[in-house]
């Protein structure tokens, strides 16, 4: 029997076209990458946190998914990065105190001094924020994969030790983006103002700003403390960060690689908790070796002030009174 042969031509077309199959293949085999942004500075908490959540991942998941952190808002400011999450063009994020400009329940988080302690922070997850307030995010084409955290929040400032509300009256406080944190310090006296956490270093050190407020971990990782002079433990709030995803892009990803991202991801919150836990002893001793002037606040002060917001907040906000009485009830 004659052997069947093909022309010069038909060999080169059939080449290409293994070649193309074989490049097919290679692509579908590629990890699918993740982009995880936030806005904390090397060695803050959200970069670490977001640094061992990806080590998780991608030893549990190599081959199908590749989470790649980016921090230092590469990715874009906390209120932009939200924007692209619903746009499907990043893929997770880490905020904060910008959720409540999503959904107004978050604002529970913005009420000073409602979270006692990391222990009391559990069980509001699980009694309030799973089963209230991450439905009302969904409904945002957001959802939450896991409550982190961002920490307990003290106030910086030039100008004077804040030792109670009235000593922050005319002071000039950058403040988070969110509607609360601005209404609260309204109500203790200050002038405060809502800017990008990028901006801030630039604005204290030329005096745009007097003053800010944040947990250790970004005071000392973004070296605010080296434009500030007094450091005031007020610790007013307790932020959580929340690490969300984009619900259309988060949706194609299959069910198996959702789940390990969201076990994960709760399986991440001991070692953030733990390391945060540390920060707090940490970093207030590198702190106060770096020179600036500590000193303690008085809470009941800040407590007595802090009445009116919690009332506004709970008459405001659909459903937000029930939510305040059971997280304080948790806190006894």
């Amino acid at each position: 029997m004659k052997a069947f042969t093909f022309s010069a031509a038909t060999r080169r077309s059939l080449l290409v076209a293994s070649a193309a199959l074989a490049l097919h293949g290679a692509v579908l085999a590629q990890a699918v990458e993740l982009k995880l942004g936030h806005v904390g500075e090397p060695g803050s908490l959200f970069q670490l946190s977001a640094d061992e959540y990806a080590k998780r991942v991608n030893a549990k998941l190599a081959g199908k998914v590749k989470v790649v952190t980016f921090g230092s808002s590469q990715l874009g400011g906390d209120k932009e990065m939200i924007q692209k999450l619903k746009l499907g063009t990043i893929d997770m994020a880490l905020p904060s105190t910008v959720m409540t400009s999503e959904v107004d329940l978050f604002g529970i988080f913005e009420m000073p001094y409602i979270v006692k302690d990391r222990a009391h922070m559990i069980r509001i997850e699980k009694d309030v924020f799973w089963p209230s307030i991450a439905p009302e995010t969904e409904k945002k084409g957001l959802k939450v994969l896991a409550v982190w955290e961002n920490g307990y929040r003290h106030i910086t400032n030039n100008k004077k030790p804040i030792k109670g509300p009235d000593d922050l009256k005319g002071i000039k406080l950058r403040v988070p983006e969110g509607k609360w944190r601005v209404k609260m310090f309204q109500d203790y006296g200050a002038n405060p103002s809502p800017m990008k956490f990028s901006e801030l270093f630039t604005a204290l050190q030329t005096g745009v700003m007097d003053g800010q407020e944040n947990p250790f971990t970004q005071i000392y990782s973004a070296k605010l403390h080296e434009v500030q002079k007094f450091l005031s433990l007020s610790g007013h709030v307790y932020t959580p960060a929340y690490l969300t995803v984009g619900s259309r892009r988060y949706n194609t990803l299959p069910a198996d690689v959702r789940k390990v991202l969201e076990d994960t991801a709760r399986e991440t919150q001991a070692f953030v908790h733990a390391t945060a836990a540390k920060d707090d002893t940490d970093l207030l001793a590198k702190l106060k070796q770096s020179g600036i002037q500590v000193n303690e606040v008085d809470k009941d002060a800040f407590i007595a002030a802090s009445k009116a917001i919690y009332e506004e907040f709970g008459k405001d906000v659909s459903g937000a009174k029930p939510l305040i009485d059971k997280a304080v009830a948790l806190g006894k």
